[in-house]
């Protein structure tokens, strides 16, 4: 029976005749509506003609999260008075429960991927509702894209509706319009209840979270808030946290609290999260929860919200290989839609851990996951569309080159793609097991090696992080799966049969299924570690120790990750970047909240005297130097090879180090050095380079530089700066670049620090000079290294300034009108007047206007001071000279 009460208070129902219409007429509709009036659950039922009003439809929903999905089913069931899978079901990864009655089926984004790529039209469906779109999950918007270009060009009778909890809508509405303009915007009014802020930010300063990181400080002062919010306001309490073990470790420290503590995360229990769901029993509840509730679950019962203003978002730190979760602080928005929950039944209050003034500084919005994520899975969806590049996708947000093109080598590497970025067979087939590529990967070219039920309980193992009680080492976390009575347990086991009735499948063959993709085979992946012999086929797999299996599935999904010991428990990774296992390191890299368990976490881990790991799940701490491990496998070299088969190489490497040329024949895995050997005879064009990359990298200095050297340098600059071509330039970077041309001959000689020390710069500077045009013979003239001063004496001029100076004793100017000019006459020289005894006396570049206004004040000085020189009147007319009056008087 229709629960008609229950309808009837949802506030969505004013804005249905509204939607009705805009689907009716345009097809596409934004539809805004405040968490709890709903959205999620009325819709669907009537726009499915379920609740009496209109035709009857089928329609899809999608949601961002299996609970999300879960619940929406059970509540609009709840709403018909049935059962789930009768005319509402829903399907999330490893469940279906959904039947020929289903009228509303809810699914997560993941799902109806699946479903446009293996039936474009989406045959039988009429409406498809993607809920809760502002959060930007990257799922999402490849959904609605993959759904406009279904209504653009197969079927524009389907009917499309994003949902969206906030009024931010008009960049969906353009979306959803396409060239006929924005689409229809349904807004509909909530039914708010006031809700106080309660600013309480930490005593003291608490360390900022990095990676999975959180500080303890932070979540002693989230449960002591939560104890206060106890004592000081009445109903249930719901406590945002980050991820699943800050739940774990707030809920150990409630314990004793007169309180029912409750979990919510994705992870958690099927009968807790309905329990939670169903509200309260009297007792009085504290549901520690992820950013799961904060708009796609209603936990009735709830007026006081704790935040800790952390979430938990996917991140890629594409330079060094390195793709998770990360915490972050939450935006504004979020941190709105979570005080709301306090306000959904009556007055509520919210606890926000942060000052009042760092509310400001947050984020306006989240940032939508197609900017910061890994794109591989999005690369590969899109390649499978028949859209390698994605330009023609109908996005909200464009993918960054970047990262798109970094996932294309990685599908490209196994084999998924071909040369020209089209989808495989073989890429199809990764598609459709609904998993990563990295471990759909690892699963179909693992299983021929261990068999199939062992590969895909490893990478079960993968796609869902195990609990950091189970460890670091990901065979004895393998090993605790199996025995664990645990929810997680029950996880693993069902996606360990789903993957393995995947992988049992026959291949997909040539087609590229979706929307035109071409296959080109099995491409560079397929054949990655056949043949290896390491664990063998048939009784071989079946005899391969749990070690062995966990480490070639592990190294398969990530062969950039496999890494060999360089002692302490540190790593180097085939992608260059280090890599420390627990109690390696310090500070930050020792870090808190570490892995521990029966698998030998913290500092105790065997991972540590492995020589060789496939390393499943790193990050990297902020300011630390190399990544942490999270999860890995013990593998040998030989595995590593196979598994990184595509990082091998093989040849001469001749590079300058610690002042010489080092030459040898190398063997590497990506960064790892596996061999070497000394080259007797390296090539002569990599000698030079390698020489030129030690002038590169320690300048120019390596070169003996005589002070005519040096002065030559400086005069060619001069010219270069005054005249211009064809006086070349001597900047180190100039040098660099036409270093054959002047340098040539002696690099072909050198091979070390003292082989160059010998070089005479000047005399291989002097090359550069225009000797092709003549003008180097005008050198000279131009950029005199001496001029001679009127007493007869040549003296050197420095060019090393910005304007040449001529340092010279006063004296010996007597009698010159005018200072002397350079560069042709065009630059006049600065000239540095001296006395007697070769100490500053004045700076001039006008020597008339010195010896008339100047030369008085020098004179009066310095006369009682050198008696014995000549300080005549009149300067300009008087004779130069060297030498004292004397001197002068005998001749």
């Amino acid at each position: 029976m229709i629960r008609r009460d229950a309808l009837d208070q949802l506030p969505v129902r004013t804005a249905l005749p509204a939607l009705r219409a805009a689907l009716d007429g345009p097809g596409a509709a934004v539809l805004c509506a405040p968490p709890g009036t709903g959205k999620t659950t009325l819709v669907p039922l009537d726009l499915a003609g379920l609740t009496g009003a209109g035709p009857k439809r089928r329609v899809l929903v999608a949601e961002p999260r299996r609970i999300a999905a879960r619940a929406a089913a059970r509540r609009m069931a709840w709403l018909l008075g049935e059962r789930v899978g009768e005319q509402v079901g829903f399907t999330v990864r490893g469940e279906r429960r959904a039947g020929p009655r289903t009228a509303v089926e809810v699914v997560t984004t993941g799902v109806l991927l699946q479903r446009l790529q293996r039936d474009p039209e989406l045959a039988g469906v009429d409406v498809v509702v993607l809920d809760e779109c502002h959060e930007r999950h990257l799922d999402a918007d490849t959904s609605a894209a993959f759904l406009l270009d279904v209504r653009e060009t197969l079927r524009p009778e389907l009917r499309l509706v994003a949902a969206s909890a906030t009024t931010d809508a008009e960049g969906w509405a353009r979306l959803l319009g396409g060239s006929e303009g924005a689409a229809p915007v349904v807004e509909a009014a909530g039914v708010s209840h006031p809700v106080g802020v309660v600013w309480v930010p930490p005593e003291r300063p608490v360390r900022p979270a990095h990676g999975m990181r959180v500080d303890p400080a932070l979540l002693a002062h989230v449960t002591a808030v939560v104890r206060r919010a106890l004592r000081e306001q009445t109903g249930d309490v719901l406590c945002f946290l980050p991820g699943v073990g800050e739940i774990g470790r707030v809920a150990g420290e409630l314990a004793g609290v007169d309180a029912e503590v409750l979990q919510v995360h994705g992870r958690a229990p099927a009968e807790v999260q309905d329990a939670v769901l169903a509200g309260g029993s009297g007792v009085r509840r504290v549901v520690l929860a992820t950013s799961v509730a904060e708009s796609s679950l209603t936990v009735p019962g709830v007026r006081v919200v704790v935040d800790s203003g952390l979430a938990r978002v996917p991140r890629t730190d594409h330079a060094r290989g390195l793709s998770a979760l990360t915490t972050v602080r939450a935006s504004r928005a979020a941190g709105r839609q979570r005080a709301g929950r306090a306000g959904r039944e009556a007055p509520g209050v919210v606890y926000r851990c942060w000052s009042e003034g760092e509310d400001g500084r947050l984020p306006a919005f989240p940032d939508p996951e197609i900017k910061v994520a890994d794109l591989t899975a999005f690369a590969l969806q899109s390649a499978c569309w028949g859209d390698p590049t994605a330009g023609g996708l109908a996005l909200l947000d464009a993918p960054p080159a970047g990262a798109l093109a970094a996932a294309r080598e990685v599908l490209t590497a196994i084999g998924a793609v071909d040369g020209a970025g089209r989808a495989t067979g073989r890429g199809v087939r990764m598609a459709r097991i609904g998993l990563h590529p990295r471990l759909a990967r690892a699963l179909l070219d693992g299983a021929p090696e261990v068999g199939v039920r062992r590969a895909a309980e490893v990478v079960a193992l993968l796609s869902e992080e195990p609990p950091r009680a189970y460890g670091d080492d990901l065979a004895a976390a393998w090993r605790t799966a199996r025995r664990g009575g645990d929810a997680y347990g029950a996880r693993w086991r069902q996606e360990a049969r789903r993957l393995a009735s995947a992988a049992g499948e026959p291949s997909a063959g040539s087609g590229a299924g979706g929307r035109g993709g071409s296959a080109a085979g099995a491409g560079a992946g397929a054949d990655a570690v056949a043949g290896s012999g390491r664990t063998g086929g048939g009784g071989g797999a079946a005899a391969a120790s749990d070690d062995a299996v966990a480490g070639l599935i592990a190294a398969l999904a990530f062969p950039e990750r496999v890494a060999r010991a360089r002692g302490a428990g540190s790593f180097l990774m085939a992608s260059g970047t280090g890599a420390d296992v627990a109690g390696a390191g310090t500070g930050a890299q020792a870090g808190w909240g570490h892995r521990a368990g029966s698998a030998g976490g913290g500092g105790g881990s065997r991972l540590r005297d492995a020589g060789w790991l496939a390393v499943a799940v790193a990050d990297r701490p902020v300011a630390a130097v190399s990544a942490r491990v999270r999860l890995a496998a013990v593998i040998d070299e030989e595995t590593a090879c196979a598994a990184a088969r595509a990082l091998y190489s093989s040849g001469e490497e001749v590079r300058w180090s610690d002042g010489e040329v080092v030459a040898r024949s190398v063997t590497r895995l990506g960064a790892i050095e596996l061999a070497a050997r000394p080259l007797s005879a390296p090539d002569p064009g990599l000698l030079r380079d390698a020489v030129v990359s030690g002038l590169r990298r320690e300048g120019f200095g390596l070169l003996r530089w005589s002070a005519a050297a040096t002065s030559l340098r400086q005069r060619m600059a001069f010219l270069h700066r005054e005249l211009g071509a064809p006086w070349p330039d001597v900047s180190d970077a100039a040098l660099l670049e036409r270093v054959e041309e002047w340098l040539g001959v002696e690099l072909g000689r050198a091979r070390r620090r003292a082989d160059l020390a010998r070089v005479d710069a000047g005399q291989a500077l002097g090359r550069l000079l225009p000797w092709a045009s003549g003008d180097a013979a005008r050198f000279e003239e131009l950029a005199p290294e001496r001029i001679e001063v009127p007493s007869g004496s040549r003296v050197r001029v420095d060019y090393g300034g910005e304007q040449p100076v001529l340092a010279v004793k006063l004296q010996e100017l007597f009698g010159l009108q005018e200072s002397p000019r350079v560069a042709g006459g065009r630059v006049p020289v600065l000239v540095h007047l001296l006395s007697p005894a070769g100490r500053p006396a004045a700076v001039t570049a006008d020597l008339a206007s010195f010896w008339r206004d100047g030369y008085r004040s020098v004179r009066a000085e310095l006369r009682g001071r050198y008696p014995k020189h000549p300080w005549p009147e009149d300067p300009s007319a008087a004779e130069p000279t060297r030498h004292t009056s004397a001197r002068l008087k005998r001749g």
